[in-house]
């Protein structure tokens, strides 16, 4: 089961919607050499596509790069949470504190699992869940806490922690926007006592479709695996047997992909880097919007995308006709995002707009530009002059945030 996007087509531009053929620059673009396709090519080739040694060797070198005991690769980041919520014993009448705040909506494998998510606001420079706010909302019934490090940007590991060792709960980890980003100098995904990473599309280590869990804890690991799928020869185990597996593993072909842009991250994150400094050279000139924010213990950011935070003098209305400009300039854009608490399978558990105020503040006003290693500086340039153009023609003028 794939990840579930953060748009239908029905919210997409209709060129994107049928898979940008009329867009001339691309929200997203994978970073494929000719590495990666001798890589598959040679998975292809193979006697075992399903999973085997490929995926076993990209979940060894995967726990090697962010630092932990073990690594599970799995189908997608939302199946990954779902297998480590079941893994920790989570399901109904238990509840889950999340972020209402995200483009991957990995938090949709709490309600998946049986349990319910609880949502707390987000800080408004850094997008990411606030240790106070979520701490006001554990009760007898809270289980875990699921902080995400938003867009890239890590969240306070260390206050977080500190109130996951407070109440005695699990404290899980959403990377699956922030992979390379560090916090006090150690990556993100070594801060959860588990944590979820994705590889598909615009993430920079895209794989298709596809994730990763690591931990430190091997019981952990061992049910994951259990939930995850059963191997042929393991169909005869009474022990096994008495789990029920979801068979939702990564094929060796899958991960023939994913190994080898693990193995390129390092240099495809250099050069969405040098994009990025390109974005800020231009959008330096652009009055109105706010500065992209680095939080005092975060060492390092790689942006998941190149969110621009328009201020409060823009309207929702006005950064989506800002959005429809940039369309016609054959841009691909998008806004940024939904809250989950605006989506109507959380109207369904009662959260209503108006509960998260910081968060409706901070997606009413977002749009995410085109962020990949394929981006040249002019074009960069002129996205950010269509969309200088766009707020003059909605009417916008400078704001205070």
């Amino acid at each position: 089961m794939s990840d579930f996007d953060l748009f239908s087509d029905a919210d997409l531009p209709d060129d994107a919607a049928d898979g940008g053929e009329d867009t001339s620059i691309l929200l997203s673009d994978p970073d494929i050499t000719v590495a990666e396709l001798e890589a598959v090519s040679l998975a292809l080739q193979a006697p075992r596509l399903s999973s085997g040694p490929l995926a076993e060797t990209f979940e060894a070198e995967f726990a090697a790069y962010v630092g932990r005991k073990y690594a599970v690769a799995v189908p997608s980041g939302t199946m990954g949470l779902l297998y480590t919520l079941k893994a920790y014993g989570i399901g109904p009448g238990d509840e889950v504190i999340a972020s209402p705040y995200s483009f991957r909506e990995t938090a949709h494998a709490i309600s998946l699992s049986g349990a319910r998510p609880v949502f707390a606001d987000i800080d408004y420079w850094a997008g990411t869940l606030v240790p106070e706010k979520a701490g006001a909302r554990i009760t007898e019934r809270t289980k875990a806490i699921l902080a995400a490090n938003t867009n890239g940007h890590p969240a306070p590991w260390a206050a977080f922690r500190e109130l996951a060792a407070k109440h005695n709960l699990i404290l899980l980890e959403d990377s699956t926007e922030a992979i390379g980003s560090r916090y006090k100098d150690a990556l993100v995904g070594s801060f959860g006592d588990t944590s979820v990473f994705d590889f598909s599309q615009p993430f920079p280590l895209v794989c298709g479709e596809g994730g990763m869990v690591v931990t430190d804890d091997i019981d952990v690991a061992v049910a994951l695996r259990r939930f995850r799928s059963h191997r042929p020869d393991e169909r005869g185990s009474v022990v096994v047997s008495m789990t029920a597996p979801f068979q939702g593993a990564m094929s060796d072909v899958t991960a023939a992909l994913g190994l080898t842009q693990l193995r390129r991250l390092e240099e495809i994150l250099e050069q969405r880097r040098t994009v990025e400094h390109l974005y800020l050279k231009y959008v330096q000139s652009f009055e109105g919007i706010k500065d992209p924010f680095i939080g005092p213990d975060v060492t390092e950011v790689n942006w998941f995308l190149y969110v621009v935070h328009l201020g409060t003098r823009f309207s929702k209305s006005s950064r989506d006709s800002i959005v429809d400009d940039l369309k016609v300039e054959k841009v691909e854009s998008a806004a940024y995002s939904t809250p989950l608490h605006h989506q109507r399978h959380y109207f369904d558990l009662g959260y209503r707009r108006g509960d998260f105020l910081v968060t409706e503040k901070v997606a009413d006003r977002a749009i995410a530009l085109p962020f990949h290693t394929h981006l040249a500086e002019e074009e960069i340039e002129f996205i950010v002059a269509t969309m200088k153009d766009a707020s003059i023609n909605v009417g916008a003028g400078a704001a205070i945030y």
